[in-house]
């Protein structure tokens, strides 16, 4: 009988912990979201062409600035890129991304991106 009452309280934390946050949180699995970790950057990044830095990796998302074509910026997480939205930019169709920038940090389409 101890069993189950310890799983009761487990349940009723764990929903409890969902009224909290919006979210529902499972044992050994990874974030919903890759880590934007910019201590680790590649930089001196050039883009191919202009691009808009959004806010998810996907090109509903909305803009937080653009990457001008040859300015220089750099790419968080050593340089990993991520699944994200399917997209054609810069002459090629892709669905990964970069998180970075030059003025400010978001996602931005890889095949846009010369590293």
């Amino acid at each position: 009988m101890k069993f189950k009452s310890l799983g009761t309280a487990a349940t009723a934390a764990a929903l409890f912990a969902t009224a909290l946050t919006g979210t529902v949180a499972a044992a050994g699995t990874a974030a919903a979201a890759p880590p934007k970790d910019c201590s680790k950057a590649i930089v001196n990044v050039k883009a191919k062409e202009t691009v808009k830095v959004r806010t998810s990796p996907k090109t509903s998302a909305t803009a937080l600035g653009i990457w001008g074509k040859g300015e220089r910026g750099g790419i968080c997480n050593d340089g990993k890129a991520y699944k994200g939205g399917s997209y054609t930019a810069c002459g090629k169709k892709s669905n990964m991304w970069y998180y970075g920038g030059d003025k400010v940090n978001g996602w931005v389409p890889k095949t846009c991106i010369n590293w």
